[in-house]
């Protein structure tokens, strides 16, 4: 099971935050940290998946991809494939590319509810529902033709109202 999906920058600072278990907001804040410390220093050439069982306990292990400013990490149990993992974390750096034509650090942070959608459209209570790119991409296209529905669309009965109406 996926117990958290996190976007964190070069410094620290994360951008993107879903937890797939209850944990106190102290326990995520020092998850996040231990996260970081534990992916940032590492270099780049080496493996992308680590343990460590003094803050994670045996069971876990944290998965992650390096792109330009941000840290894609997933911690999980050891009961996932490592490579699905991996794969998971790339299909979503890809589907961001489709809805964000080249995703940046700035795309996450002034998108965060479109970002965390498309990452809903991949897992769902730390399970794993989705990892066609195009699928997700599609699907979410779908999702916000209809979050724009009614906003562009006036139902005859409010033009009615509005048109006869004088004050």
């Amino acid at each position: 099971m996926i117990r958290c999906f996190l976007v964190i920058n070069n410094f620290g600072k994360p951008r993107l935050i879903k937890f797939y278990e209850r944990i106190s907001n102290e326990e995520r804040q020092k998850t996040i940290e231990n996260v970081f410390n534990l992916v940032s220093k590492r270099m780049d050439g080496l493996c992308n998946f680590v343990e460590d069982e003094a803050f994670f306990g045996k069971d876990t292990r944290v998965v992650y991809r390096h792109f330009a400013t941000l840290y894609f990490v997933v911690v999980c149990d050891k009961a996932e494939s490592e490579l699905g993992i991996f794969d998971l974390i790339q299909v979503y750096v890809e589907t961001l590319d489709k809805s964000f034509e080249n995703v940046c650090e700035l795309d996450i942070i002034f998108n965060q509810q479109k970002a965390g959608l498309i990452l809903d459209e991949m897992i769902t209570g730390g399970l794993v529902m989705e990892i066609n790119s195009n699928e997700i991409a599609s699907r979410f296209k779908e999702i916000e033709r209809w979050m724009r529905g009614p906003e562009h669309q006036t139902s005859p009965m409010s033009a009615g109202r509005t048109a006869g109406h004088h004050s």
